[in-house]
């Protein structure tokens, strides 16, 4: 089994930044690819980036291009999620997720454990 644990969100003004983070432990070595999903009020979740553990590849949404930054400590079992120029439309419950699949992509049903989230709140 794995276990995740995200951490880092908080209230910040639009414009600002925040990093989260996802401590895996457990069985990591059983899984490929780490991603991070949000989940934003009345709205169901979505994907928000991935990267892969050995090689660090990593995919984004079109939300998350060109202001989040995913990255990852190999050694330490640890994900990030940079996040910049943050926005209103940001504000979501973030969930860290690991995925025993090579190539999850950005379904949800590929990633088999989860986080129990974080709150990031974005104010205008």
């Amino acid at each position: 089994q794995v276990q995740l644990v995200e951490s880092g969100g908080g209230l910040v003004q639009a414009g600002g930044s925040l990093r989260l983070s996802c401590a895996a432990s457990g069985r990591t070595v059983s899984t490929y690819t780490m991603g991070w999903f949000r989940q934003a009020p009345g709205k169901e979740r979505e994907f928000v980036a991935r990267i892969t553990w050995r090689d660090g590849r990593t995919g984004y949404s079109d939300s998350a291009k060109g202001r989040f930054t995913v990255s990852r400590d190999y050694a330490k079992d640890m994900v990030y999620l940079q996040m910049n120029s943050l926005q209103p439309e940001d504000t979501a419950v973030y969930f860290c997720a690991a995925s025993v699949v090579e190539y999850p992509g950005y379904l949800e049903s590929n990633y088999a454990h989860w986080g129990q989230g974080t709150q990031v709140t974005v104010s205008s």
